[in-house]
């Protein structure tokens, strides 16, 4: 008894001298027990021993920050079999697998149990990455064909950067991660989040065998079940589909801050970075969701939108089976019939699930677009009027009444190979988009059966082309035509104008599609606004700007001349801007010269007197919402004409404010309760405006002003100087000269500026308030200091933005989709 009382003796202080000399390390001598040991990484970074949970007594095995006071364990060992007490032992033994021993009752409570075994002298070793490896000593730790076994192959609940989300198609490992039980019980609970690779893999998060969630795809920029994303400073996301390998994964950039994605037991999905300055964990991005995020909330061919009532809504061209249930599946107003169908493209959605699809990475979305093949469409379209029939959108055959007209597509053998005639040729095909949309739409997803759990997204980086019967479509083309009320043009007679939408006709290029200048033939130019294919809006959109410029009629807004619809071209005329944007002269030097303050106090003026009309004098109380210098167009004689409706938004009734999840327009001139609360109004545009004014008497932009003197921004500065009673030093200098005679006109609109950007909307004068403002000498109440006086960071949840061009402009940076506070 002495003897093996004097070994263990022996055996604990060469564990302990071991421990202490190489500390990220065990091996079949090193062993560590639940006696207050660890081994911790090289870099410190994390630890890695025994520990009990919340309230528990249990005793697991696992992996924590090392630096991090609140105990954040990132993997447990032994979720299931817990340790009741402390005489747990982790050890590699001689074929190089970790085993937990519980010494009490002489067995072994968990091992690694991998296939794979150590020839040599196995250790295992904690990694900076917090990946726990056991390979051979001669070996290295830097190629993980290399490890006999890693943590990183079975992760608990959290994503560390470096794990992988999917499947190892050659050892069958599956790579997922589930929730705990509850915060004192590891053993896995209710929820997970997987990678499925049933039809194109996409990330799915389940209760049980539940979907509750769909992340959805990877199509090159994002995952494609939400809105558009854009990149940030803190991680990067990488996708890999090979032959051994389909997988996601994320790593930091230029971060050193411990950072972790974490699935709660309440089924929230949470990523924090570690703040040392506030000592506690700070939410980066939270999937908490609303009822649309509910996996299928609405039925089949159904989008979901929860400022709506009801929120389910069908698609066009669908109706529901059960009308006294909003939420049941819709279905065909019209049948296929195969092959006299088209396609009915639609943006702004969630992406269906896409279990039941097919997909190529390499074949091209379509070939068959040419300058050329438009033209060839649209002789048979001419020959289609004449007998009646709907035009078939790149039907191979083409029904007339006295036969079939084939259409033959010269030099062009990769129109038979793309996803589109591949869906056209598969009568069971009821959509198909782009797989990736890095650099141009390309790749192919194919959809066969139904199409559920669609969400509207504002924006959505993916289109998608749902099968349609072709009388279909022209019921949707002749709705359109109704409810625009606006002359129709013809497709030839816009390629005639625009050259075939030649390169060198491009005036500027935004979220909508490019903007082509155009001569008619009576010579009469105009600006064609071009929906693209891999435009970020669609058919709502394109509703949404056509139907409140057709309604508005004012010597300060841009004239819609008309539009045109035909397959999938959808086109918006306008009256063309020769002087291009205000932001082309303001912020130019050179140009700016051009505009001296005479003009630049007639072009504010009579910017109130279109946005006065907006918001009182038309049938409906209009928010603008995107009120920025891009916007304001100039014509021959440099008067301002507002632009671009695809952000609006009309008030009826008593309405006076909205409210929204998804912020719209431009990051700089949004107000504090918009980007913080998504509640816009009238108030919003006028704060929009007061940001405006000040660019126009500084020509520095509000967004990115910089200054020697200070860090604050552009209102920041105009505070400073108004308080200072310096305002005329805010005046640009390209301009300066011309204010001798009205200094007194500038510093009150820089006054009135700075009451527009007021924090309370209440505090914010109306538009009528502003005109008379701006044309007397009343005194002006004293302003309060802006909201947004400095530029700060506004840490959001994966936020993205689009460009909303308008004709002979180019825009700056245009926020279509930041999640305000809930």
């Amino acid at each position: 008894m002495e003897s093996l009382t004097l070994l263990l003796l022996c055996l604990s202080l060469v564990n302990n001298i071991a421990i202490s000399n190489a500390r990220d390390t065990i091996d079949r001598v090193q062993f560590l027990s639940d006696n207050g040991e660890t081994i911790v990484s090289a870099d410190e970074t994390f630890a890695l021993g025994f520990f009990s949970p919340g309230t528990s007594k249990n005793r697991y095995v696992g992996i924590w920050y090392n630096k991090v006071p609140k105990e954040t364990v990132v993997w447990v060992a032994n979720r299931n079999k817990p340790l009741t007490d402390s005489s747990g032992v982790l050890k590699v033994n001689d074929t190089g697998i970790l085993v937990l021993l519980d010494r009490s009752n002489d067995m072994v409570v968990w091992s690694s149990n991998t296939t794979t075994t150590a020839t040599g002298d196995p250790i295992a070793k904690l990694l900076n990455s917090g990946n726990l490896v056991v390979h051979e000593r001669s070996k290295g730790d830097d190629d993980s064909r290399d490890f006999v076994w890693q943590s990183f192959d079975y992760p608990s609940d959290i994503i560390l950067p470096g794990i992988k989300l999917g499947r190892n198609l050659v050892t069958g490992i599956k790579w997922s991660i589930t929730s705990w039980s509850n915060s004192s019980d590891p053993s896995p609970g209710r929820y997970s989040l997987r990678f499925d690779i049933d039809g194109c893999p996409q990330t799915m998060m389940r209760d049980g065998s539940t979907k509750v969630f769909r992340f959805g795809s990877w199509n090159g920029v994002q995952l494609i079940g939400q809105a558009a994303v854009t990149t940030n400073s803190i991680v990067k996301y990488s996708y890999v589909f090979n032959e051994e390998e389909q997988y996601g994964m994320y790593e930091l950039i230029n971060s050193v801050a411990p950072h972790k994605l974490m699935l709660q037991s309440d089924g929230i999905i949470r990523r924090t970075t570690w703040s040392s300055e506030k000592s506690s964990w700070i939410t980066i991005m939270s999937k908490r969701g609303d009822t649309c995020d509910n996996y299928a909330t609405c039925g089949s061919y159904s989008s979901c939108n929860i400022n709506r009532n009801p929120i389910c809504s069908c698609l066009d061209g669908f109706v529901l089976s059960n009308k006294q249930d909003s939420s049941s599946d819709c279905v065909r107003r019209t049948s296929l019939n195969c092959r006299g169908d088209g396609f009915l493209k639609l943006s702004g959605l969630k992406i269906p699930d896409t279990e039941k699809s097919w997909y190529n990475r390499s074949i091209s979305l379509e070939d068959c677009e040419s300058g050329e093949f438009w033209k060839m469409k649209e002789r048979l379209h001419e020959t289609q009027r004449r007998e009646s029939v709907f035009l078939i959108h790149i039907s191979i055959t083409i029904p007339l009444k006295n036969g079939n007209a084939k259409l033959s597509i010269q030099n062009n053998t990769s129109c038979n190979k793309d996803c589109r005639v591949l869906c056209f040729n598969n009568c069971s095909c009821t959509a198909y988009a782009a797989s990736n949309i890095d650099k141009g739409e390309h790749g192919c997803i194919l959809w066969f059966g139904d199409l559920s759990d669609m969400k509207e997204l504002s924006p959505s980086l993916q289109d998608i082309y749902i099968r349609m019967a072709a009388t279909e479509l022209g019921k949707i083309s002749d709705h359109l035509d109704e409810e625009i009320e606006l002359p129709l043009f013809d497709m030839s007679t816009i390629i005639s104008a625009t050259n075939n939408f030649s390169a060198e006709n491009i005036l500027g290029k935004g979220g909508f599609g490019s903007v082509y200048k155009g001569i008619l033939k009576d010579g009469q130019e105009i600006a064609v606004k071009r929906l693209s294919q891999n435009s970020s809006q669609g058919l709502q959109e394109f509703k949404n700007e056509a139907m409140h410029i057709a309604k508005l009629q004012h010597r300060n807004l841009v004239k819609l001349l008309g539009f045109c619809i035909q397959a999938e071209e959808i086109l918006l005329v306008y009256e063309f801007m020769h002087n291009k944007s205000l932001d082309f002269f303001i912020f130019d030097h050179e140009r700016g010269k051009l505009l001296n303050w005479p003009i630049r106090f007639l072009i504010i003026n009579r910017i109130v007197k279109g946005l006065l009309y907006f918001h009182q004098n038309s049938r409906h109380r209009i928010v603008y919402r995107d009120l920025k210098a891009g916007n304001i167009l100039l014509d021959n004689k440099l008067n301002p004409k507002i632009s671009d409706f695809g952000l609006a938004r009309s008030f009826v009734g008593n309405e006076n404010e909205a409210n929204t999840r998804h912020v719209a327009g431009t990051y700089g001139y949004l107000s504090p309760e918009y980007i913080v609360d998504g509640l816009y109004s009238t108030k919003s545009d006028i704060y929009s405006f007061g940001v405006l004014i000040l660019e126009i008497v500084s020509g520095k932009r509000n967004r990115g002003f910089t200054h020697i003197n200070h860090h604050f921004n552009l209102l920041g500065h105009a505070w400073k100087l108004f308080v200072e009673d310096k305002c005329l030093e805010m005046v640009n200098a390209t301009f300066r000269d011309s204010i001798d005679s009205s200094p007194e006109e500038v510093i009150r609109s820089i006054h009135v500026g700075l009451l527009c950007v007021q924090r309370n909307p209440e505090d914010r004068p109306s538009m009528s308030d502003v005109l008379m403002m701006l044309s007397s000498e009343w005194p002006l109440p004293q302003p309060k200091k802006p909201e947004f006086f400095i530029e700060r960071d506004v840490i959001v949840d994966d936020t993205s933005s689009s460009n909303h061009e308008i004709p002979s402009s180019i825009n700056q940076l245009t926020i279509s989709d930041i999640n305000p506070r809930l």
